[in-house]
Protein backbone atom coordinates (compact mmCIF):
# COMPACT_ATOMS: atom_id res chain seq x y z
CA UNK A 1 0.00 0.00 0.00
CA UNK A 2 2.86 2.40 0.84
CA UNK A 3 4.45 1.72 -2.55
CA UNK A 4 1.21 2.57 -4.31
CA UNK A 5 0.96 5.87 -2.45
CA UNK A 6 4.58 6.72 -3.29
CA UNK A 7 3.98 5.89 -6.96
CA UNK A 8 0.90 8.08 -7.05
CA UNK A 9 2.66 10.99 -5.36
CA UNK A 10 5.90 10.74 -7.36
CA UNK A 11 5.34 9.53 -10.90
CA UNK A 12 8.45 7.76 -12.14
CA UNK A 13 7.34 7.54 -15.73
CA UNK A 14 8.41 11.10 -16.52
CA UNK A 15 10.88 11.09 -19.39
CA UNK A 16 13.49 13.78 -18.73
CA UNK A 17 14.50 13.76 -22.41
CA UNK A 18 11.04 14.44 -23.80
CA UNK A 19 11.03 17.92 -25.33
CA UNK A 20 7.64 17.81 -26.95
CA UNK A 21 4.88 15.22 -27.18
CA UNK A 22 2.06 16.48 -29.35
CA UNK A 23 -1.51 15.65 -28.36
CA UNK A 24 -5.00 17.12 -28.64
CA UNK A 25 -4.37 19.43 -25.66
CA UNK A 26 -1.18 20.92 -27.17
CA UNK A 27 -1.37 24.69 -27.56
CA UNK A 28 -0.46 25.29 -31.22
CA UNK A 29 0.05 28.98 -30.45
CA UNK A 30 3.32 28.07 -28.71
CA UNK A 31 4.71 27.36 -32.18
CA UNK A 32 5.38 30.39 -34.39
CA UNK A 33 5.45 30.51 -38.20
CA UNK A 34 8.23 32.51 -39.86
CA UNK A 35 8.03 32.63 -43.66
CA UNK A 36 10.06 34.37 -46.33
CA UNK A 37 7.48 37.17 -46.20
CA UNK A 38 9.83 38.79 -43.65
CA UNK A 39 12.06 39.46 -46.71
CA UNK A 40 9.30 40.14 -49.25
CA UNK A 41 8.70 36.53 -50.31
CA UNK A 42 5.34 34.91 -50.99
CA UNK A 43 5.52 31.57 -49.12
CA UNK A 44 3.11 30.79 -46.34
CA UNK A 45 3.05 28.13 -43.71
CA UNK A 46 0.54 27.22 -41.06
CA UNK A 47 0.73 25.14 -37.90
CA UNK A 48 -2.09 23.43 -36.04
CA UNK A 49 -2.88 20.36 -34.00
CA UNK A 50 -4.75 17.93 -36.25
CA UNK A 51 -7.73 15.75 -35.28
CA UNK A 52 -5.38 12.95 -34.14
CA UNK A 53 -3.34 15.23 -31.87
CA UNK A 54 -0.26 15.57 -34.09
CA UNK A 55 1.50 18.84 -34.84
CA UNK A 56 0.79 19.67 -38.49
CA UNK A 57 3.12 22.08 -40.32
CA UNK A 58 1.79 22.70 -43.82
CA UNK A 59 1.54 25.28 -46.59
CA UNK A 60 3.11 26.41 -49.83
CA UNK A 61 6.64 27.54 -50.59
CA UNK A 62 7.03 30.08 -53.40
CA UNK A 63 10.26 31.27 -54.97
CA UNK A 64 8.48 34.42 -56.22
CA UNK A 65 10.02 37.74 -55.19
CA UNK A 66 13.25 36.03 -54.04
CA UNK A 67 11.36 33.86 -51.53
CA UNK A 68 11.62 30.16 -50.91
CA UNK A 69 11.14 29.05 -47.31
CA UNK A 70 8.66 28.48 -44.52
CA UNK A 71 9.45 27.54 -40.94
CA UNK A 72 7.81 26.80 -37.63
CA UNK A 73 9.64 27.41 -34.36
CA UNK A 74 9.27 26.77 -30.67
CA UNK A 75 11.20 28.77 -28.08
CA UNK A 76 11.71 27.51 -24.56
CA UNK A 77 13.47 28.47 -21.37
CA UNK A 78 17.13 27.50 -21.51
CA UNK A 79 17.35 23.72 -21.19
CA UNK A 80 20.52 21.93 -20.15
CA UNK A 81 20.92 19.10 -22.67
CA UNK A 82 24.53 18.17 -21.85
CA UNK A 83 23.52 14.62 -20.77
CA UNK A 84 22.24 13.91 -24.29
CA UNK A 85 24.00 13.42 -27.63
CA UNK A 86 21.11 13.24 -30.11
CA UNK A 87 17.54 14.18 -30.84
CA UNK A 88 14.88 11.70 -31.95
CA UNK A 89 11.91 13.02 -33.92
CA UNK A 90 8.89 10.86 -34.72
CA UNK A 91 7.20 12.29 -37.79
CA UNK A 92 5.44 11.65 -41.07
CA UNK A 93 6.48 13.80 -44.00
CA UNK A 94 5.53 14.04 -47.62
CA UNK A 95 8.73 12.72 -49.20
CA UNK A 96 10.38 16.15 -49.21
CA UNK A 97 13.54 17.44 -47.55
CA UNK A 98 13.25 19.48 -44.36
CA UNK A 99 15.76 21.11 -42.06
CA UNK A 100 15.85 20.62 -38.32
CA UNK A 101 17.36 23.71 -36.72
CA UNK A 102 18.24 24.51 -33.15
CA UNK A 103 19.70 27.39 -31.23
CA UNK A 104 21.52 27.24 -27.92
CA UNK A 105 20.69 30.95 -27.54
CA UNK A 106 17.45 32.20 -29.10
CA UNK A 107 19.06 35.62 -29.69
CA UNK A 108 21.92 34.18 -31.75
CA UNK A 109 21.92 35.26 -35.40
CA UNK A 110 22.71 31.74 -36.64
CA UNK A 111 21.23 28.28 -36.18
CA UNK A 112 22.68 24.79 -36.09
CA UNK A 113 21.07 22.76 -38.83
CA UNK A 114 20.80 19.36 -40.46
CA UNK A 115 18.67 18.35 -43.44
CA UNK A 116 16.62 15.15 -43.47
CA UNK A 117 14.47 13.52 -46.15
CA UNK A 118 11.03 12.22 -45.27
CA UNK A 119 9.68 8.97 -46.68
CA UNK A 120 5.94 9.62 -46.70
CA UNK A 121 5.52 7.08 -43.87
CA UNK A 122 5.75 7.37 -40.09
CA UNK A 123 9.42 7.24 -39.16
CA UNK A 124 11.88 8.24 -36.47
CA UNK A 125 14.65 10.61 -37.51
CA UNK A 126 17.69 10.60 -35.21
CA UNK A 127 20.18 13.45 -35.49
CA UNK A 128 23.46 13.66 -33.57
CA UNK A 129 24.38 17.00 -32.02
CA UNK A 130 27.82 16.73 -33.63
CA UNK A 131 26.20 16.63 -37.11
CA UNK A 132 24.37 19.95 -36.65
CA UNK A 133 26.45 22.66 -38.33
CA UNK A 134 26.22 26.45 -37.94
CA UNK A 135 24.46 28.31 -40.74
CA UNK A 136 23.10 31.79 -41.42
CA UNK A 137 20.87 32.60 -44.41
CA UNK A 138 21.90 29.44 -46.22
CA UNK A 139 25.63 29.89 -45.68
CA UNK A 140 27.68 27.48 -43.59
CA UNK A 141 29.71 29.40 -41.02
CA UNK A 142 33.31 28.75 -40.07
CA UNK A 143 32.40 27.79 -36.50
CA UNK A 144 32.38 24.46 -34.64
CA UNK A 145 29.37 22.16 -34.93
CA UNK A 146 26.82 22.11 -32.13
CA UNK A 147 28.30 21.17 -28.73
CA UNK A 148 25.01 20.07 -27.19
CA UNK A 149 25.18 22.02 -23.95
CA UNK A 150 22.02 24.14 -23.99
CA UNK A 151 18.86 24.48 -26.05
CA UNK A 152 16.46 27.44 -26.40
CA UNK A 153 14.84 27.01 -29.84
CA UNK A 154 13.67 24.23 -32.16
CA UNK A 155 12.79 24.92 -35.81
CA UNK A 156 11.49 22.89 -38.74
CA UNK A 157 12.13 24.59 -42.08
CA UNK A 158 11.38 23.74 -45.69
CA UNK A 159 13.30 25.54 -48.41
CA UNK A 160 14.17 23.32 -51.36
CA UNK A 161 14.66 26.16 -53.89
CA UNK A 162 11.43 25.36 -55.73
CA UNK A 163 7.71 26.04 -55.60
CA UNK A 164 5.97 23.29 -53.65
CA UNK A 165 3.21 22.46 -51.22
CA UNK A 166 4.27 20.68 -48.06
CA UNK A 167 2.88 18.77 -45.09
CA UNK A 168 4.81 17.52 -42.07
CA UNK A 169 3.13 15.71 -39.15
CA UNK A 170 5.12 15.71 -35.90
CA UNK A 171 4.37 13.28 -33.08
CA UNK A 172 7.25 13.80 -30.64
CA UNK A 173 10.68 15.32 -30.15
CA UNK A 174 12.91 13.59 -27.63
CA UNK A 175 16.50 13.94 -26.43
CA UNK A 176 18.58 10.74 -26.55
CA UNK A 177 21.76 9.88 -24.62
Amino acid sequence: MKLLIVLLLFPISMNEGLLFDFNKETNAKEWQIIDDTVMGGRSYGKFKIDDNGYGLFYGDVSTANNGGFSSVRYQMKTKDISKFSKVSIRLKGDGKNYQFRIKDNANSYYSYINTFKTSGEWETIILKWSDLYPSFRGQTLDLPNFKGDFLEEIVFLIGNKKNESFELLIDSIELVK
